[in-house]
């Protein structure tokens, strides 16, 4: 499915991400000893690039989790719904993996609903930058596209009981 133009899908994205586990980091105080040295941020930004390379939207989020709970992202604009989920799992042997799960709907005029799903383990470090094309592709520069640039970090309290995507405390 190629991706010309994604002005019709509207100026009215919306971005919602949601933890399964965590609704705020505040929570993670409240729940079981052991769970807060366990906790990653993910930090989310998501662009619409237009093809002629102009961005049109973008939003930013912030979530905290555990390795082995999702964090869900929705992109919802007037002509397509996007919904990906990140999942990060550590390894023993440090090769840790971020699991990206896409599922895209786009409703094209005079053609009907089309269906897109995508799935990739991509090898993940703390504080590196991970980009996540659920739709369109940045080597195609003349198309349009959707970008999800993903960083993530360890979860450590800084003095003042906020989170410290350094990991300093």
């Amino acid at each position: 499915m190629t991706c010309k133009s994604l002005a019709l899908f509207g100026s009215i994205f919306l971005i919602s991400t949601n933890t399964l586990l965590f609704p705020q980091a505040s929570a993670l105080e409240e729940m079981l000893p052991g769970l807060r040295e366990r906790a990653v941020i993910l930090d989310i930004v998501a662009r619409v690039i237009e093809e002629n390379q102009q961005e049109v939207w973008n939003a930013s989020n912030s979530k905290v989790t555990i390795p082995g709970k999702p964090v869900g992202l929705r992109l919802v604009g007037e002509n397509i719904v996007v919904a990906v989920q990140f999942t990060p799992y550590f390894r023993n042997d440090g090769n840790n993996v971020l699991v990206a799960q896409g599922q895209i709907w786009i409703n094209i005029p005079n053609e009907g609903i089309r269906y897109q799903t995508t799935m990739q383990t991509i090898p993940i470090k703390f504080g590196e930058q991970i980009y996540f094309f659920p739709l369109g592709s940045v080597n195609s520069p003349k198309e349009a596209h959707i970008e999800i640039r993903l960083v993530l970090h360890p979860y450590v309290m800084d003095p003042n009981n906020n989170p410290d995507r350094d990991g300093n405390e």
